[in-house]
């Protein structure tokens, strides 16, 4: 079944004296790519996560969000980072020395604001071991893309069907298309008659194998057989494609080209207005197609 690059899910968590939230979305995208927000202290946890999703996933812009934060009720764990402090310190008393070779007035930091300067305090137990909230996070994310995935599949579904009622308009054209060539033909053949003798008008002096040139491409210029054959046989794939388990995006993405390449063919050698408006609703529906495919995973 047809999936789609379209997704979202959320999940909360806890455990390991923890709790988290997940939050992953999709769009799509010419490849896979994953933009993770991960807490950084727990090691080993993004290169985890990022070969999941890549084992799970095959298209689409991927973004997932994890907050992990101490249970409400446990104590938060406050740990002073000695090498941070000598290096604020350090650093204030080089303010204070260059403060008054300018004399500038200047007053100095109590302990508090000390304590406030990034990375002095630390919070959340830096020494401790990670490998059991990475163990829990991990079998929380396995529920959290079967959700996703879920939905993914759904807007697949969704896509399914209305793909397939757009192969169905473009397989109705193509028969109008049929019907309006054969009741052309009359003027077709008239169209050719004249051609042949304005080509023959000014034979004198042609070899025959130019003669014979000409008169096939005026025939070719005129009959639009194989352009009706080959939007057969291109519905026939789509359709086929539909019904084909894994990726198939970038197959659609090559056969809407196709697609369009019939429809504008057959405009160029429409020669009615009949023709004409028929390829012109062709060329509607396949750039409507178009649009639903750059879904497909």
């Amino acid at each position: 079944m047809t999936q789609s690059m379209t997704g979202f899910a959320a999940r909360k968590g806890q455990g390991e004296g923890h709790a988290w939230v997940w939050d992953i979305r999709s769009v799509n995208g010419k490849g896979l790519d994953l933009r993770l927000r991960l807490p950084d202290w727990i090691e080993g946890l993004e290169a985890a996560i990022r070969a999941e999703l890549q084992k799970a996933l095959n298209r689409g812009n991927v973004s997932l969000t994890l907050k992990v934060a101490r249970d409400a009720g446990g104590a938060e764990a406050l740990r002073l980072n000695g090498a941070a402090l000598h290096a604020a310190l350090l650093a204030l008393r080089e303010v204070q020395v260059a403060a008054e070779a300018a004399g500038v007035a200047h007053s100095a930091p109590s302990p508090a604001e000390i304590l406030s300067l990034r990375g002095v305090l630390e919070t959340g137990g830096a020494d401790e071991d990670a490998a059991p909230l990475r163990a829990a996070l991990l079998a929380d994310l396995a529920p959290l893309l079967a959700d996703f995935t879920a939905m993914r599949a759904a807007e697949g579904a969704a896509l399914n069907r209305v793909i397939g009622a757009q192969l169905d308009q473009i397989a109705a054209l193509r028969d109008e298309a049929t019907r309006a060539a054969a009741a052309r033909a009359d003027q077709a053949a008239q169209a050719l008659r004249d051609n042949l003798a304005r080509v023959l008008a000014n034979a004198e002096g042609i070899d025959e194998t130019r003669l014979a040139q000409e008169l096939a491409l005026i025939a070719v210029k005129n009959d639009i057989t194989e352009e009706l054959d080959r939007l057969a046989a291109h519905v026939d794939a789509a359709r086929a494609l539909l019904r084909e388990k894994g990726p198939v995006g970038r197959k659609f993405d090559f056969l809407m080209q196709e697609f369009m390449r019939e429809a504008n063919t057959l405009c160029s050698k429409a020669q009615s207005l009949d023709l004409t408006r028929i390829g012109l609703d062709l060329k509607t529906v396949i750039d409507q197609m178009r649009e639903q495919v750059q879904n497909v995973e």
